[in-house]
């Protein structure tokens, strides 16, 4: 060829091109891959340096469990049992709200007296483990305390309440949890009380959403700086917690309704208002939460055969109610439905960052509560969260907002309109 009869803004372009083939990055496929083991190596490091906190347990039901030990490691198989103090160490779990679950019962002043002393017993046993294994595990009350327990190489534990049925109708009763250690109320949880509508009792709902107790109780829980949790609440008790709260509220454990169907999720406006409001929406590990139920006929028919034969819950003795939950609980043995697993609970957590932002989801796992899947059975699988969001390509400031940030930075916040109140 004659490069003399070329014009010279093609010799330019051949130069520009040449330079260009030099100086270009490598392909994908001329890139060194990231090899899984270098990608979970990489996770954990991550998860290491990130301050990690579970916003939901209900381990105290097993700590007033006579003999039961939160410094011994249980084998979650054979007890049940799916946290205690060697397996949150293992799982890289710094902190961890422990809720003293009090099932709904009769609405009356015996039911709320026994409600109140089993929430207290509850919580007297956190605070008895704490000090009982002071050299592993602190009790906190503020947000700085988990990181400062962390940098001691210790566990922080954090008390919240599930169901604001020990409250009965005394509003003074918030100040008696607060004062005890409780930073997180659920208003309400699987039936109505004098609180709050729940998202499934199966009268629908009472009060259209939050009572006049209620907002006193809201507003209380306010003055003194503890979180306002929408989890189990109708999607009415969302709208009128976000009305009424005058700091951010928070679902303690719940997910996304456009990813999973079920009336404990969260609808996508209602995700969009808990970012409006600074809120956070904490992740859960139950399956029928995470993913569609598969058909299953034969268990459907053994538990409507079941709830065929049953009276009310609320008409229920104790020992009725624990009967029905072992004849449940062999069901699901006979005709287990598959596990969700880690992927379906980064799905959920996809979605609400697409929906809600990055500042605003969390993880609170359900564990001792009915939550555990395929890969987060237990707090000593934990990790694996922290593995499949590397996966997808979070960052390590991604990661730290999801796996705490968020979450203590609306304890913070609402701590602030706390002082702000009472100032």
């Amino acid at each position: 060829m004659n490069f003399k009869q070329i014009p010279n803004n093609f010799i330019y372009v051949f130069i520009l091109i040449f330079l260009m083939g030099c100086t270009a990055k490598p392909t994908a496929e001329q890139e060194v891959e990231e090899s899984e083991e270098e990608l979970i190596a990489r996770a954990l490091e991550i998860h290491d340096r990130v301050l990690t906190v579970d916003t939901h347990a209900d381990t105290p039901l097993r700590m007033i469990e006579p003999g039961f030990d939160m410094s011994v490691r249980h084998d979650p198989n054979e007890t049940g049992s799916k946290v205690d103090y060697p397996r949150m160490k293992e799982g890289g779990l710094d902190a961890i709200f422990f809720a003293t679950f009090v099932a709904q019962d009769i609405r009356d002043d015996d039911g709320n007296s026994r409600a109140k002393a089993l929430c207290l017993q509850m919580i007297d046993s956190v605070v008895a483990s704490t000090e009982r294994n002071s050299d592993v595990v602190g009790l906190a009350l503020d947000p700085d305390d988990a990181y400062e327990l962390e940098k001691e190489g210790k566990r922080a534990i954090y008390i919240g309440i599930e169901n604001g049925y020990p409250i009965g109708t005394d509003v003074s009763n918030v100040e008696l949890y607060y004062n005890k250690g409780v930073r997180y109320i659920t208003l309400v949880h699987s039936s109505n009380n004098d609180i709050a509508d729940s998202a499934t009792d199966s009268e629908g709902p009472e009060h259209g959403g939050i009572s006049e107790l209620g907002a006193e109780v809201v507003k209380e829980m306010n003055r003194l700086g503890i979180m306002v949790d929408v989890s189990h609440g109708d999607d009415s008790v969302f709208y009128d917690a976000i009305a009424l709260s005058k700091a951010p509220i928070i679902a303690s454990h719940s997910n996304a309704r456009s990813v999973t169907d079920h009336k404990r999720n969260m609808t996508d406006e209602m995700l969009k208002l808990m970012a409006e409001n600074g809120g956070v929406v904490q992740l859960t590990m139950l399956s029928s939460y995470l993913r569609d139920i598969p058909a299953n006929p034969k268990r459907d028919s053994a538990v409507a055969a079941l709830r065929a034969n049953m009276k009310p819950t609320s008409e229920m003795t104790d020992d009725e109610r624990s009967a029905a939950r072992q004849a449940f609980n062999e069901i699901d043995e006979m005709y287990p439905n598959p596990s969700a697993n880690v992927k379906h609970v980064v799905d959920h957590i996809d979605h609400i960052v697409k929906v809600a932002g990055i500042n605003h989801v969390g993880i609170g796992c359900d564990f001792d509560g009915g939550g555990g899947i395929d890969g987060i059975f237990d707090a000593s699988e934990v990790m694996n969260i922290t593995i499949e969001l590397v996966r997808r390509g979070y960052t390590e400031e991604q990661i730290q907002k999801i796996w705490g940030g968020n979450l203590i930075r609306v304890f913070r916040e609402v701590q602030a309109v706390a002082e702000e109140l009472k100032s």
